[in-house]
């Protein structure tokens, strides 16, 4: 990578570690600490509280990626970051389960992910892009690692409503890192035609990555409405999670850098992509398996190892391919589009997960999330990763 874009990954990767380490604070202690509010002894409530963030990002993440295109990228990104700061407030003042509700939906206005992801790919090459997003996908990696380890000490401290407190602040530094750290917005957006959301939707091989980033993470949070409960019932507090979680993510980084960027260099981004989400179809039939059999700690610590491995692999292959498939000039609308289901599938999760735990229980939550896997293998299968175009200069692109 050029010096601007090492400053540019590093900056915008840290505005999403700032802000997801702010969300992810939060979910291992949710639904344990949400049955407290009044309200929180109906598990689909609190499966909406965890998931609504993810319904108002999804009516708002297209909004803010056409705007992006339009008036700056760095301009929307001030603007969400400071609405998901303004939630983070309402949900810490919160004294019922529908104010935290409502605190999370405020969240959730905040939609710049696709705005982030835009302004990243602008700033990159065609040939480093996809480490430029491996720097994104790990930071949040590494901050829902390190969420698993502070979330139950911060939670006994300070209680929920001080982890949204913390969540704003939070926030506010991701305001400090745009305006002062992030390089300037590249020229040539000030003399491209603007993007089509038509143009966006009718192109396949963005409908097939914006279906499965919908179920990818439509999986991620169900499967958390019930983890913490499962390490719970093998015998492990939730004050020690953080002794499966933190390995199982950190060494799952090591399985990413061996696997992922050899594979992408060698031609078989395909295969990588593909078995990635073979293994995450796995995990499930194995998560299935231990409610079936009452299998320990060990068992679990393996599912979970394996499935970040995957959940690593996609995470930083996905917006890489969605911003190198898209046409430059609509490449924030289609990012947009690929993050509006993204955190669709958050809600879906949250919301379906704790109606499967309340009607089927947990083999039915796992049954769900398998078949859901494999649909999403069926329509990724025809895929074909882009080809790799080297730019005839390594200087960085120049800004305004």
């Amino acid at each position: 990578m050029t010096p601007l874009e090492r400053r540019a990954s590093l900056s915008l990767a840290s505005i999403f570690a700032l802000r997801m380490l702010g969300l992810f604070l939060v979910l291992p202690v949710f639904a344990l600490e949400a049955a407290q509010y009044p309200g929180g002894d109906d598990p689909v409530m609190v499966g909406i509280a965890m998931g609504i963030y993810g319904l108002t990002q999804g009516f708002l993440q297209i909004p803010f990626g056409m705007a992006s295109d339009r008036f700056g990228r760095k301009r929307v990104i001030v603007l969400g970051l400071l609405l998901f700061a303004a939630g983070s407030v309402v949900a810490a003042l919160a004294g019922s389960l529908t104010w935290l509700i409502i605190g999370r939906s405020i969240q959730g206005a905040g939609a710049v992910s696709a705005a982030v992801t835009a302004l990243l790919a602008d700033q990159t090459r065609d040939e480093v892009r996809t480490k430029a997003m491996a720097l994104v996908g790990g930071s949040i990696a590494l901050m829902f690692a390190l969420s698993l380890l502070l979330a139950p000490v911060l939670a006994a401290a300070i209680g929920l409503s001080g982890l949204f407190a913390l969540t704003a602040a939070l926030a506010l530094g991701g305001v400090a890192v745009v305006i002062w750290r992030v390089p300037p917005e590249p020229a040539k957006h000030k003399d491209m035609p603007r993007g089509r959301l038509s143009e966006v939707l009718q192109h396949a091989a963005l409908l097939r990555l914006n279906f499965g980033v919908f179920i990818l993470h439509a999986v991620q949070l169900a499967m958390w409405v019930v983890i913490p409960a499962l390490l719970v019932q093998a015998g492990l507090g939730k004050a020690h999670h953080w002794w499966v979680y933190l390995p199982a993510v950190l060494a799952s980084f090591g399985v990413m850098g061996f696997t992922l960027f050899p594979l992408e260099k060698r031609g078989y981004l395909r295969a990588a992509f593909l078995g990635a989400l073979g293994l995450i179809g796995v995990v499930q039939l194995g998560l299935l398996w231990v409610v079936s059999a009452g299998a320990g700690i060990a068992a679990l610590a393996v599912l979970l190892f394996l499935f970040f491995c995957g959940f690593n692999v996609l995470e930083a292959s996905m917006p890489s391919l969605a911003s190198r498939i898209a046409p430059a000039h609509a490449r924030g609308a289609a990012l947009g589009v690929y993050n509006t289901l993204q955190s669709l599938g958050f809600f879906a999760g949250g919301a379906a997960g704790g109606w499967l735990i309340k009607h089927t229980g947990m083999h039915g939550l796992f049954v769900a999330c398998a078949i859901g896997m494999a649909l999403w293998l069926l329509v990724a299968w025809p895929m074909k990763a882009p080809s790799r175009t080297i730019s005839k200069t390594s200087e960085p692109l120049q800004a305004t």
